[in-house]
C-alpha cells in the first residue's frame, strides 16, 4: 500500500518545498533588500503572512495524514479507498494553499479545508475498519 501512498505523500512534500521557496521570495525584500519597491517597501508584504500561516498549517492536520499512510503500510492494508482519499487530501491541500495565499475568501478556504479534514478522517476510518 505504501507504494500507492508514497506519491501523494511526496507531492505534499513538494508543496511544502514550494511554500518555503515562496516564503523566501516574499521575505527577500525585507531581509536582503532584493526586489524592494523604489520607495523601499516590500511588494510581497500582503502575501508573506499568508504564506507563513499556510506553511504552519501544513504541519498541523497533515501530520495525521502521514501517520495514516504509514500506519496503513505497517498494517499491510490493501483498501483501494486509501490512495483515493490520499490524493483527495493532497489535492485539497494544494487548493487550500492557493485559496489562503491568493485570496482572503475565508468561506472558500473553510470549504476546501473541510474536504481535507474529511479525507483524513475517512482514511482513519478505513484503517480502523480494515485492521
Amino acid at each position: 500500500m505504501l507504494h500507492e501512498l508514497l506519491l501523494p505523500m511526496f507531492v505534499h512534500v513538494l508543496l511544502l518545498a514550494s511554500l518555503y521557496v515562496l516564503l523566501t521570495i516574499a521575505r527577500a525584500p525585507a531581509v536582503w533588500g532584493v526586489g524592494r519597491n523604489p520607495h523601499g517597501s516590500n511588494p510581497f508584504a500582503v502575501f508573506e503572512p499568508r504564506i507563513s500561516a499556510n506553511l504552519k498549517n501544513q504541519f498541523e492536520w497533515p501530520m495525521l495524514f502521514y501517520v495514516a499512510c504509514l500506519l496503513s503500510e505497517l498494517l499491510a492494508l490493501s483498501s483501494a479507498a486509501l490512495p483515493v482519499l490520499a490524493w483527495l487530501f493532497v489535492t485539497g491541500r494544494v487548493l487550500h494553499s492557493g485559496v489562503q495565499i491568493l485570496t482572503s475568501n475565508v468561506r472558500l478556504r473553510g470549504i476546501v479545508f473541510t474536504l481535507n479534514f474529511l479525507a483524513v478522517l475517512a482514511m482513519w476510518a478505513v484503517i480502523v475498519i480494515e485492521s
